[in-house]
């Protein structure tokens, strides 16, 4: 329970079909947040819910677990040019490993979550699979692609069939005190005062470096801070002499230098995949096998063909698509059903 309305729902769902809920909630991060997701305030607001619903909640302290799994790792992705994803590594490695291996040495069957997502039981000897939310718009199959069959075997998502209107509906009908609490919104670690560059300006020495044309070699202005610029970005990269816009193409930390290029040079016709990270719901795809690739939480689903590179994984976009930064979740669909998720590896 993160003290979300989301959350609350399901656990309120799961009481109500008579098994015997506990409501968790993870204290993750010791220092300031606003983003409505670790927040002493969150803490009280699903502990309150679980008094309404009349169920014993506790308070794990996780912290230590999310500084060397998920905080560090981002820290040390933005010092080698990398655009991370800390809430895909938080389900990775916390809420759908440590949390649910506590769950199942206290004895409990299952691992219940407010995320908007379905798991389909097994048909005969088939696999569990894992499938997009009813709710196009809040689904959350992205953010848990790297789930495997241990864990779908165990994780139960109770309002992945609900729209979050239904959501919100059925919390205020029961006057749950979330039921009109809005969502989390951006990482939770960082508060909103500081940003990203206060963040990890304590963390890291941030550079400025030289803006340079790819074409042409020219340099035509410099950043601040290249651990912050993403591949893609074209926010603050100004105009080139034809007024367009340039868009970020490589970023170079050590070199101190970010290539930018216009949009038409701003494509890309595939993305390798680190081979370490790659993770499969039922079982790898072969090489030729044809998927939908989808590279943001909420991004447009791309047609792809998945290849066995000779240095790992490379997914080939039928139609050019924007820049993947280096360091983003790239999670596969199936080619036939793009509701039903195969897997996941993050961008080299």
């Amino acid at each position: 329970m993160s003290g979300g309305v989301d959350s609350s729902v399901a656990a309120a769902l799961l009481a109500d079909e008579g098994h015997d809920v506990v409501g968790a909630t993870l204290k993750l991060w010791g220092g300031p947040s606003d983003s409505g997701c670790c927040s002493v305030a969150d803490v009280d607001d699903a502990r309150r819910v679980a008094q309404q619903l009349g169920l014993a909640h506790h308070v794990f302290n996780m912290t230590g677990d999310f500084e060397a799994s998920v905080v560090e790792p981002y820290v040390a992705a933005h010092a080698d040019g990398r655009t991370p994803n800390p809430c895909i590594e938080c389900n990775r490695h916390i809420k759908f490993d440590r949390l649910l291996e506590r769950a199942t040495r206290l004895g409990f069957d299952a691992l219940a979550t407010g995320h908007h997502a379905k798991v389909a039981a097994p048909e005969g000897d088939g696999p569990y699979r894992l499938l997009r939310g009813a709710d196009p718009a809040k689904d959350q199959s992205y953010v848990l692609s790297m789930l495997g069959q241990d864990a779908l075997a165990r994780v139960v998502l109770p309002v992945g069939h609900l729209t979050k209107a239904d959501v919100r509906a059925e919390a205020a009908r029961r006057r749950l005190r979330t039921a009109d609490k809005p969502d989390s919104q951006d990482v939770c670690f960082i508060h909103g005062d500081e940003g990203r560059a206060g963040f990890l300006g304590r963390r890291l020495d941030l550079h400025p470096a030289a803006v340079v044309e790819e074409r042409s070699g020219e340099t035509v202005g410099q950043v601040e801070e290249v651990e912050l610029v993403t591949v893609g970005q074209r926010r603050g990269m100004g105009h080139g002499r034809d007024g367009g816009r340039r868009y970020v193409l490589s970023v170079d930390v050590p070199g101190r230098r970010v290539m930018v290029g216009g949009a038409e040079q701003a494509v890309a016709t595939g993305v390798a995949l680190d081979p370490r990270t790659c993770t499969w719901v039922a079982g790898p795809l072969v090489s030729g096998s044809r998927a939908v690739a989808q590279v943001s939480a909420h991004g447009r689903p791309a047609p792809c063909s998945f290849e066995d590179g000779p240095d790992g994984p490379v997914v080939r976009f039928d139609v050019p698509q924007r820049p993947i930064a280096p360091g983003q979740t790239v999670a596969l669909y199936d080619a036939l059903d793009p509701d039903s998720v195969v897997g996941a590896g993050i961008a080299r």
